[in-house]
């Protein structure tokens, strides 16, 4: 089904009669190939009460092939969104459609272990939390793309930053709706120097809120690996955007000076290291992310 996006109005409860418990809502822009292995990995799943929401902000018809309901085995809501652009903007659009009672937010090319849903589900209820959040990590369980704590626990506002990635981050519906969805001025393709921390945003109005969030380890998604290693120019100008999102959210908290300069300046050891070997690209790497939050926390909101 292709449906034209209007205003993101969330669904009253009357329109969820008979929905899925769980809803997927993905923005893409651009790819079409990457999301095979999400889609995949969504016919792997052992838990099939969901529903596939995709918000298309493609000018061609390059996902028509791929998202054809004939092909998959799950419910699947295909809406395009030539207008709006910036990967929340296409977040909320699509949540204002979905009819789950938990939200999860996927990236157009992650991709879910099979047993995901059902033990994410579970921990939702063991927990009473109103949002879950795990880990990012290779398909050996290994943590990429960031520092994450090794314990499951409350997430709060001083570990939020180690406790969540956008796209293993379920939502409750009551406390999503609350927050009044995504900040379209933060992430990728708001058009904004705030290219991350969306998630991180949005978790700390929950939490504001009184809602209260759990953060599981156990619970892992697969995404490619960033390369920090051998960063090139493109990346180093992805870290800078990156950094400016997190200095930015945490200014726009109100978090204490002490709180975030330690966060501000802890790539200066990494660019310290890479230094005195050598090493002027990955050197060139810790300068951005960290010039990339101080100029983020500068700013005011």
């Amino acid at each position: 089904m292709t449906a034209h996006v209007s205003s993101p109005v969330f669904a009253d409860a009357t329109d969820r009669r008979g929905s899925p418990r769980l809803s997927l809502v993905v923005s893409t822009l651009g790819r079409s190939a990457e999301l095979g292995p999400f889609l995949q990995s969504l016919e792997n799943q052992t838990e099939r009460d969901f529903e596939l929401i995709v918000v298309d902000q493609n000018e061609d018809d390059r996902l028509v092939p791929l998202l054809d309901p004939a092909r998959l085995s799950f419910p699947i809501l295909h809406l395009r969104d030539r207008e709006s652009r910036g990967v929340n903007a296409g977040r909320n659009a699509g949540a204002a459609r979905a009819r789950g009672e938990i939200i999860l937010f996927p990236d157009d090319d992650c991709w879910y272990p099979p047993w995901l849903f059902e033990r994410s589900l579970a921990c939702l209820d063991r927990t009473g939390a109103d949002l879950l959040t795990g880990r990012a990590a290779d398909e050996a369980g290994r943590t990429i793309n960031g520092r994450f704590l090794g314990a499951a626990g409350p997430i709060r506002r001083d570990n939020v930053f180690e406790t969540q990635i956008e796209w293993l981050m379920f939502f409750r519906r009551a406390a999503f709706e609350a927050t009044g969805g995504f900040d379209p001025a933060i992430g990728p393709g708001s058009g904004t120097p705030w290219q991350s921390c969306e998630g991180v945003d949005i978790i700390l109005r929950a939490l504001a809120l009184g809602y209260r969030g759990h953060y599981d380890p156990s619970l892992i998604g697969h995404h490619a690996e960033l390369d920090i290693r051998t960063p090139d120019a493109a990346m180093r100008r992805k870290a800078r955007g990156y950094a400016r999102g997190m200095g930015y959210v945490m200014r726009k908290h109100g978090y204490r000076p002490s709180f975030a300069y330690y966060r501000i300046c802890r790539p200066l050891a990494g660019l310290a290291m890479n230094l005195s070997k050598l090493n002027g690209s990955r050197s060139r790497y810790y300068a951005n992310v960290f010039a990339g939050r101080l100029e983020g926390y500068r700013t005011r909101s």
